[in-house]
């Protein structure tokens, strides 16, 4: 039963915090040129989903943080040993620049933060490990202190149509960093029901259980970045606002609102030059097909609409497919960019591009066999979005594609 004192530190889904108050005041030759090495969606972006006119930016530590969180799912529960370390090391290079001196004294610590990843979130309480690790549900944590009743909430939102739990805790601060707190109510509000359900756990019987502090070891300057460390051990990474990349992948892990993401992504670089050069060679993973029904495993093969692309900088390029344990489905072919498709696009979007994908040739394998497979295909691939991590494209069969850039150490 001690759910509520390892539960303080609570993807980062396209909808933002639940809608609440803040306690009263009164209380061979390469085809694909790689770039100068940058981090196009980390610069800062300005959106129109942003608030007024508010800049999401990121320095260049925190940039490195947020490209070892993206494609991590269950906010940490399934990385990997080496994304743990990338994640680790990059946690510990920002509390060496220590960011805002005091956090809990500053304004900047105020608002509603959104959980993006936890360490050991196997270990800590019965709700947080129920609910932390669930793509599914969104968690927020508000943090009010500068008022006569300081508190720290934490909520999980179901959905929009479910509702959502939060449970609240009194609040002090010591040392400009360390919030010391006190779990003593909760509720469930339902959608459905004109009434809050209480949340079935006696706080005030469990005593130290319902006790715990949480350290805040980096404050971004401009108030987005977060990372603290509580009692139990845990670190967690929370920010304000995510960028577009953080929720397509937020989205895609839920199942929702997909398109809605890529079509903000795409539409926030409008303004930007087309047929820029484009980093696609490598190792990339399919996250999310508009469509796939009714297809068979050669033409998802042939059409990548499942599993492993390689492309290699000479323009090979090949699509595996698993369907089942022990086979594994191979399509091989070309990719070749269409010189003059851009000046016809109806818009301008940055690293747009036109290629024409020829599939000549796949194999079945299945364990040492290998049996040859007649595939055949000719289609035109639009690139909509790419950089360092993510891809998004289209076919002229108007299927839309996220992948995610493959580290040549792991493969998800």
């Amino acid at each position: 039963m001690a759910a509520g004192a390892a539960m303080l530190g609570l993807p980062l889904p396209s909808s933002r915090c639940p809608t609440s108050f803040p306690p009263s005041t009164s209380r061979p030759r390469n085809l694909f040129p790689k770039p100068h090495r940058r981090r196009p969606s980390l610069r800062p972006i300005s959106s129109s989903l942003l608030e007024g006119e508010q800049q999401l930016s990121f320095t260049e530590p925190e940039a490195v943080l947020l490209e070892a969180l993206l494609g991590i799912q269950g906010r940490g529960r399934a990385a990997s040993p080496q994304q743990l370390q990338d994640v680790e090391r990059a946690v510990q290079t920002l509390e060496s620049l220590q960011g805002v001196p005091e956090p809990t004294s500053s304004s900047l610590i105020e608002g509603c933060w959104q959980l993006i990843f936890t360490t050991r979130p196997g270990t800590a309480s019965l709700i947080q490990r129920t609910f932390v690790g669930v793509d599914f549900f969104k968690i927020f944590q508000e943090v009010y202190l500068r008022t006569d009743d300081p508190r720290v909430s934490n909520i999980v939102k179901f959905s929009d149509a479910i509702g959502e739990l939060k449970v609240e805790a009194a609040a002090t601060t010591k040392d400009g960093r360390r919030i010391l707190f006190q779990f003593d109510r909760a509720a469930f509000s339902f959608k459905f029901l004109p009434f809050k359900v209480p949340y079935p756990v006696p706080f005030r019987l469990l005593g130290d259980e319902a006790k715990g502090w949480l350290d805040t070891t980096y404050l971004s300057h401009n108030g987005n970045i977060r990372i603290s460390r509580g009692s139990k051990g845990t670190t967690f990474v929370l920010q304000k606002e995510t960028e577009p990349r953080q929720r397509l992948l937020s989205a895609i892990s839920s199942g929702t609102g997909v398109t809605e993401v890529i079509n903000e992504l795409v539409s926030l670089n409008q303004k930007e030059a087309i047929c820029e050069s484009e980093t696609i060679e490598g190792e990339w993973q399919l996250l999310w097909a508009s469509q796939m029904k009714n297809e068979s495993w050669s033409s998802i093969a042939a059409n990548g609409l499942k599993g492993l692309q390689i492309v290699t900088a000479d323009g090979r390029l090949e699509n595996l497919v698993d369907p089942f344990p022990g086979f594994k489905i191979s399509a091989n072919g070309n990719l070749t960019k269409n010189l003059f498709a851009c000046s016809n696009q109806p818009y301008r979007i940055s690293n747009s591009s036109m290629y024409i994908v020829m599939m000549n040739d796949g194999a079945l394998s299945v364990g040492t066999l290998k049996f040859p497979l007649d595939i055949k295909s000719e289609f035109h691939m639009e690139s909509l979005y790419v950089d360092s991590k993510v891809r998004i494209t289209r076919s002229n069969k108007g299927i839309l594609l996220v992948h995610l850039r493959l580290d040549r150490s792991r493969r998800i």
